[in-house]
């Protein structure tokens, strides 16, 4: 049932290392609460559609922007890794929940492999109820990667690398890169509203920012920290998505020690919150209900009716 307008709060939040981080706090103090870290050239906007979905049904959604994405500072490029994304969604969280609170998180991509990069995180064993991770992997990227259908491998690693770490200016939205950006990261059946906000976002990120933590996710591996999150959580993928292709959401799922169930979206590209808000939402506030609202199942019982999906 739809609760009224959400009220939106904006704050800055400091990082360990004293970077700032733009947070937003969308809806009612009372709420249950669900945080939300975007991906890899996107920001906050990005989970616009999964917000009001969340919002109108009873939901308080923390989002936050990633450093050199939307309104957070770049801060030290050279200090880009994966436990600086950690730190990042450790600091986030000691701020916008009370002592003692719960929140299921969500993550897209960069933004799901900022949640396994924080797995063993005091702040994470404490503060997560349960976790959803979107169009992501662990390690393999460039080599998983179907952007670029090169039939030579090495070939196709190389090239996939070369965008990643490309900071090459892309100037202003154009035809061709729209379709381009829609290639990459939409499904066929995207519309053409999703593939513009989608590309306004690529865009509007700064080249330097792209490249250097494209440079991070070229040589990503934190495969043993996925082992560790004992928690439970989802994954979710589109069958057309060629950034992360759903060999690497397969392979994830049976690395997660509490997994709840792998979600292959028909006809989804990588951009899955944007292209299917409702089925992101709706695994997102199952997630509330059994595991914030009602967690009364044994962690046993729970277990063990999870190895069963």
């Amino acid at each position: 049932m739809a609760r009224g307008t959400a009220t939106v709060r904006e704050s800055a939040v400091t990082s360990a290392d004293g970077a700032r981080l733009h947070v937003e706090v969308h809806g009612r103090e009372q709420d249950p609460a669900v945080v939300l870290i975007h991906g890899w050239t996107c920001k906050t906007a990005f989970w616009a559609p999964v917000i009001r979905e969340l919002t109108a049904t009873g939901h308080r959604v923390i989002a936050y922007d990633q450093r050199g994405h939307g309104r957070t500072p770049a801060a030290d490029m050279r200090a880009y890794d994966p436990a600086v994304l950690a730190d990042d969604l450790c600091a986030v969280l000691d701020a916008t929940l009370e002592p003692g609170e719960r929140a299921v998180l969500g993550g897209h991509s960069m933004g799901a492999m900022t949640l396994i990069a924080a797995a063993g995180r005091p702040q994470l064993q404490q503060r997560a109820a349960a976790l959803v991770l979107c169009s992501t992997g662990v390690r393999r990227l460039v080599a998983g990667a179907r952007v670029l259908p090169f039939r030579s491998e090495s070939t196709r690693i190389r090239a996939h690398r070369f965008l990643l770490l490309s900071k090459l200016p892309l100037g202003p939205v154009s035809p061709a890169t729209r379709k381009a950006l829609k290639y990459g990261t939409l499904g066929p059946d995207a519309t053409a509203e999703q593939a513009a906000a989608v590309a306004r976002m690529v865009h509007a990120c700064p080249r330097r920012v792209r490249g250097a933590w494209g440079g991070v996710l070229a040589e990503l591996d934190i495969a043993e920290r996925a082992a560790e999150l004992h928690v439970p959580t989802a994954v979710i993928v589109g069958t057309h998505d060629r950034l992360t292709p759903p060999a690497l959401a397969r392979e994830l799922a049976d690395s997660l020690p509490r997994c709840t169930g792998l979600h292959e979206l028909p006809r989804r590209g990588h951009m899955t919150p944007v292209e299917s808000p409702e089925e992101v939402s709706g695994v997102l506030r199952e997630h509330v209900q059994k595991y914030l609202e009602h967690p009364t199942q044994p962690l046993g019982a729970a277990m063990k009716e999870e190895e069963t999906l």
